[in-house]
């Protein structure tokens, strides 16, 4: 598959999504990030610096704000080549949830929708929507080691249930995609530290398998520009992907 050209963000503000978006940026991919306070971006990637970087305002929410990021800017009749979603809310450890709960779902909910409306007006394309997921969710093996179960089962019980809706939703849609499922995240990379795969397809099962404790976001980002974002990753097409130390 030839390399993808033109990237646009959701969620790229902070961890994996960020961290996807430097290595696409270093890479010379024109990319498009939509963001609510775009200052927040712009701040840690100078436009000076980074040309190729168009920042847009708006909420991954409203399908208006996610269609004005998903043409190609040198030509607006064709749709970007991928899509980064890795929108998320903050956890509330003192509720044992998270902030929004409904976060990733009414995301994807935005995005198919404005999908559609491009294309009912004329736009080409089939952008790979690579999804930002979870380790814990699968629905044919445990793919956590045993000791992370009860926290995964209690502490992250919300949010896994929005990347199980958002996952099922996407996959429904006919769309090509790849779910992306890291361990448990910390920050800090490691550059030199081996990250294993396992790849899950969604309605035949498990194809290989990997369990681990954990793996830094920054790791997360590069793994997701390297595999899937720089080239499309053709062995990962409508795939679930866990990646670990």
């Amino acid at each position: 598959m030839s390399d993808i050209k033109t990237i646009a963000f959701f969620g790229a503000s902070g961890g994996c999504g960020l961290a996807a978006l430097k290595h696409a940026l270093a890479a010379g991919r024109t990319c498009i990030a939509l963001c609510r306070n775009p200052s927040k971006l712009t701040d840690m990637l100078p436009p000076a610096e980074h040309p190729n970087l168009v920042v847009k305002q708006g909420n991954a929410h409203d399908a208006d704000d996610v269609a004005a990021c998903l043409a190609d800017p040198a030509d607006p009749a064709r749709l970007v080549g991928a899509v980064c979603f890795s929108i998320g809310s903050p956890l509330n450890v003192a509720r044992m949830t998270v902030e929004d709960p409904d976060v990733c779902k009414n995301g994807a909910a935005a995005l198919l929708s404005a999908l559609e409306a491009l294309r009912g007006r004329g736009a080409q394309g089939r952008p790979r929507l690579v999804v930002v997921s979870t380790t814990g969710i699968s629905e044919h093996a445990r793919d956590v080691p045993l000791l992370q179960v009860p926290m995964y089962h209690v502490l992250l019980r919300a949010p896994h249930a929005d990347k199980r809706v958002t996952e099922r939703r996407i996959a429904a849609s006919g769309e090509d995609y790849t779910f992306v499922r890291p361990a448990f995240l910390s920050d800090g990379a490691v550059p030199g530290r081996e990250i294993r795969v396992g790849v899950e397809d969604l309605d035949k099962g498990v194809e290989s398998k990997a369990v681990g404790y954990g793996i830094s976001r920054e790791d997360v980002g590069r793994w997701i520009f390297e595999n899937v974002l720089r080239d499309g990753g053709r062995g990962y097409v409508r795939k679930a992907v866990s990646i670990t130390w």
